[in-house]
């Protein structure tokens, strides 16, 4: 299994469309076959760290999951809203396995 840490800088001022965003996965994700842990926005130190969390088998999931998520209308309207609101300031993405814990 891997997981994807996404970690977004986001404008202070629009947290709300940032939360807004986040529903918008938390629908799209599920639906194009990743474990969604979650979205998580500031709430108390940074005011424009915020991350978003899912779980896949292995990076060949990763791919095809990708694809669908290209295709999914509710994932082509995030992408959409986030290039129209202009509030994701830099997103990266880290790809990391369980060395504890839960493994599924």
């Amino acid at each position: 299994m891997i997981t994807c840490f996404i970690r977004y800088d986001i404008a202070p001022a629009d947290a709300d469309l940032f939360a807004e965003y986040a529903r918008m996965w938390g629908e799209a994700i599920p639906r194009a076959g990743a474990n969604l842990i979650g979205y998580f926005g500031p709430h108390e130190g940074s005011a424009s760290t915020a991350f978003g969390v899912y779980s896949l088998p292995d990076l060949a999931a990763y791919e095809a999951y990708r694809a669908r998520l290209r295709e999914d209308p509710v994932g082509r309207a995030a992408f959409a809203f986030a290039r129209q609101r202009r509030f994701l300031r830099y997103e990266e993405r880290l790809f990391l396995k369980p060395l504890t814990g839960a493994t599924s």
